[in-house]
């Protein structure tokens, strides 16, 4: 079952757009913000990732309001092929078909349209008997014209392959699956087996987080300093342990006058992945969009496969995945 989407080789993740908590979002950086999205479009990263649950306390929903905004006032090249996609969160008091429905509808509102809704994470793990009703409201804004296209995020292989059934009963056809991965957040894919499903099923794979967190950029040392908060303090347990693959990054980066950024996103796209990571400036953007336009050969991919498989250390796994 095919969708109407167009999806590019990489996307841009939005969760940094109205995150105090986490990124350190003020209203300040909105002009920025704007910015990051117009040069985005216009070098044909047309994907943008965002999620009702974005942005923190008074600024929830932000993100999908300033994503909205950013969208209705583009005039530039490739504003056609902009696609924007979001997710729901399975919050434990929407606990019906109706309550995702009117999720998705009030996220259209804040976005001005809506092509890709996804499920946020999956309820299976501590709540299964909520989830079917969820996603029952997830087909029904695709049986309604609301969305193009239904996504899935986080979810593993055999709860896949379940949903994957169920919808195909209804004519409703899942786009796409988001998971965590990177160098250092291969667990879905390589242990699970998630793309061969994925490839067989016609789901196309999302990265977020391709750069987990900031770790693989370079921009932090062992030895700090290292970014506020929660991202500090897992900073701080893992740089220690995966110097080998940084220093293998920062060769390839060297040899290819690329950065390790660009050389951890390309990796990803060379994995049949869409990454999809974030920006908060201009300059951010800029590095991102380095990572298109070239490839990796066979013979990086796989050193990069090989040091990444022998790390003392992995990205703490987002704790909502399924198998």
């Amino acid at each position: 079952m095919a969708t109407n989407l167009s999806l590019p080789l990489m996307g841009c993740g939005t969760w940094a757009w109205g995150n105090r908590l986490l990124w350190g979002y003020e209203p300040s950086m909105d002009a920025e913000l704007q910015a990051v999205f117009n040069l985005c479009v216009e070098n044909g990263v047309t994907l943008f990732d965002t999620g009702d649950s974005y942005g923190t306390g008074k600024l929830n929903g932000r993100s999908e309001t300033l994503l909205g905004q950013f969208a209705q006032e583009y005039q530039g090249p490739n504003a056609d092929n902009i696609c924007i996609a979001t997710k729901l969160a399975p919050y434990p008091w929407r606990l019906t078909r109706q309550s995702m429905v009117s999720a998705g509808e009030a996220s259209a509102q804040r976005l001005g349209r809506l092509d890709l809704v996804q499920m946020h994470w999956s309820t299976a793990n501590y709540a299964p008997w909520q989830e079917w009703s969820l996603l029952d409201g997830l087909a029904d804004l695709y049986d309604r014209g609301l969305v193009k296209g239904v996504g899935l995020s986080n979810y593993g292989p055999k709860r896949l392959e379940r949903i994957y059934q169920k919808f195909s009963d209804r004519g409703v056809p899942i786009a796409t699956l988001q998971v965590q991965y990177s160098l250092l957040s291969t667990y879905p894919v390589t242990t699970l087996g998630l793309k061969e499903v994925c490839d067989r099923l016609g789901i196309q794979l999302i990265a977020y987080s391709p750069l987990a967190l900031g770790l693989l950029t370079g921009k932090y040392s062992e030895n700090g300093p290292f970014p506020p908060g929660i991202r500090g303090f897992l900073f701080r347990n893992i740089l220690p342990k995966i110097q080998p693959l940084l220093d293998c990054l920062r060769a390839i980066a060297s040899d290819r006058n690329k950065t390790m950024s660009q050389v951890a996103i390309n990796w990803c796209i060379c994995k049949g992945m869409i990454p999809i990571p974030g920006a908060k400036s201009v300059e951010q953007a800029q590095q991102n969009l380095g990572a298109l336009g070239w490839s990796l050969d066979a013979g990086e991919v796989l050193q990069l496969d090989q040091v990444a498989a022998n790390s003392n250390k992995t990205m703490v796994q987002n704790i909502f995945q399924t198998t």
